[in-house]
């Protein structure tokens, strides 16, 4: 797996990326050798904060997490990373190494995980009316929602604006 150490506002000493790298290592057994991970750990607002992103076969695993200490963020965000695995182990086990799971020890997690079968339960149908992303953001302030979906009038691509875990707003722009 090859791995990547960004930062933010914060230094990650040598110590750091050891310890980050021979952990993440440890998550060889479920992916390809050509799968990629990236690490990014930044300081804000007070606090420590690391997102991992592992990119494997067209399968995203994704965790973030914030506390007052980084090195306790790595298991966090790696048990995280771990759940996700065996929640989705039996819908994507053609993504993942042959041998992943012929061991019931894990590597971050005390127990398996408990998987609970979702479906959907609602489909909504709307319009999309040409608007600009401004528009979008006070749309969505006005819903009850954490995202909104529209027609962006400079573009004329379907597009999303999204409230983040900090309170802003994310803009996610579709390219097809």
């Amino acid at each position: 797996m090859q791995i990547e150490i960004l930062s933010k506002n914060y230094n990650v000493s040598e110590k750091l990326k050891t310890i980050i790298t021979k952990k993440i290592e440890k998550l060889d057994r479920y992916f390809n050798d050509d799968a990629r991970a990236q690490v990014y750990c930044k300081f804000e607002n007070g606090f420590y904060k690391m997102e991992i992103s592992i990119k494997d076969k067209n399968t995203f695993f994704r965790s973030e997490v914030a506390s007052d200490n980084m090195y306790v963020n790595i298991d966090t965000a790696l048990s995280k990373i771990e759940r996700q695995v065996y929640k989705n182990k039996d819908k994507m086990k053609d993504r993942f190494k042959a041998a992943s799971f012929e061991s019931t020890e894990f590597e971050f997690l005390a127990d398996e995980p408990k998987v609970v079968e979702s479906k959907v339960s609602r489909v909504k149908k709307f319009e999309l009316d040409p608007t600009t992303v401004e528009d979008a953001i006070s749309s969505l302030e006005l819903t009850d929602h954490d995202f909104y979906v529209f027609l962006n009038a400079e573009t004329g691509k379907v597009n999303v604006v999204y409230r983040r875990h900090d309170n802003d707003y994310g803009h996610i722009e579709l390219d097809y």
